[in-house]
This record gives structure tokens, sequence and C-alpha cells, in this order.
């Protein structure tokens, strides 16, 4: 565990950010306390459902948030490991090969290392959750009507960095012994993203052989 809190790289310390939280007075709040007390429970399919009485879009928010904050700290654990030189490009095995494009800045999409696609991504995805226009911070704000469209790709793309990190390295892991913990955030991803149906069939198929058997279980 010693890379998560090293200060030695720069590359490290680009990409580890503070964990990011919605603002005291969001409904949110009140949800992340359901969430901590399901999953204290340890049944991850009654943690991700939607809580009688509340709103889709709440619930999507705070647990986009908790999910992005989940994979910030697992791969932060693997940047010394995972390099431009060690993985050149963004893949989840040799048949899945992923290129960024953010449809802003970068609409053509490009072929970059590992490290600066995750970099790119986290750097994305706080933009995303930092627009009050897509993440209202107040009680009763309301949802774009695109809410849902950008939470999948959220999803999707966060989707990449665990095909990634079983791909490339879960020996890594094994050595550093957090298989435990990485097995254990990666089913409540799968259960929260079959749940709303988030990530189209074809996009999981890098991680096939560990998601159907949680497809029976759930």
């Amino acid at each position: 565990m010693s890379s998560f809190f090293s200060s030695g790289s720069k590359n490290h310390q680009r990409t580890f950010r503070p964990k990011k939280s919605l603002s005291p007075g969001n409904k949110g709040t009140q949800l992340r306390k359901h969430i901590d007390a399901t999953l204290g429970s340890g049944n991850l399919r009654e943690a991700v459902r939607l809580p009688i009485g509340e709103d889709l879009s709440e619930w999507l928010a705070v647990n986009t948030v908790d999910f992005f904050n989940h994979i910030n700290v697992l791969y932060s654990t693997l940047m010394e490991f995972c390099t431009p030189h060690t993985c050149p490009v963004m893949a989840a095995g040799p048949k899945y090969e992923y290129r960024w494009a953010d449809g802003v800045k970068v609409k053509v999409p490009i072929k970059v290392s590992a490290p600066k696609y995750v970099d790119y991504l986290m750097d994305w995805i706080e933009i995303q959750v930092d627009d009050e226009a897509i993440f209202p911070q107040q009680l009763g704000a309301p949802f774009p009507p695109n809410f849902r469209d950008v939470v999948k790709t959220i999803f999707k793309r966060l989707f990449r960095v665990y095909a990634h990190i079983y791909h490339s390295h879960f020996q890594m892991i094994v050595k550093l012994k957090e298989e435990a913990h990485l097995n254990t955030c990666f089913k409540h991803f799968v259960f929260f993203t079959l749940e709303f149906q988030l990530i189209e069939s074809a996009e999981l198929a890098p991680l096939r052989e560990l998601i159907e058997p949680l497809t029976v279980q759930y």
C-alpha cells in the first residue's frame, strides 16, 4: 500500500484525487447513510436498490460519486506499476483497446497510454460532478434531461478501468493483498450497473467470465 501514500511520483500526485462528495445540504447525505447501512449488512443486492420513496436521479448521483471514489483509490495503489512504459495503450487484454475522446476537447478518439486515459477520465468525471447543471447540489434542484445518459457514459468508462486492472494488474493486486477489496468493489459496481441497466452488454465483454457468475447471484 506504500504507493498510495507516496509523494515521490509526480504522475501519482497528478492522478490521485481527494475524495469527492456532494454538499452537506444535499439529499445525497441521507442517501449515503442508507448506502453505508446496507453495505454494512453485507447484502450488496439490497444496497443497490432504490430506497422506497427516493428519487432515482438522486440515487444515481450519490452512487456515481461513490463509485468514482472507489475506483480512484483502487487505481491509485497501482500508479507506480501502470506507466506509459508498462501500459502504452489503454487495453483489457489483447482483444479490447480503448481510445479517449470527451466530445469537447478531444472529438476524434485518440490512442493514449493507460495512465493517460485514466487521467483524462478522472478529470472529465470531476468536471461532470462539479457542474451543478449536471449534478445539482441544492435540495430540490432539477436534474438535466440527459442526466441518465451522462451517468451511463461515466459507468461505461469506469468499467474500462476495472477491465484494465483485472487484465493487466491483477497479479500485482494479489501481491498487494487487495484482491478481496477489488472483487467486492467490482461486485458492487456490477450489481448497481445491472439494477439500473447502465452499461450495454457488449461493453461488458472483456470481463464476461467474472460477470456471468455474478448475474446468477443477482
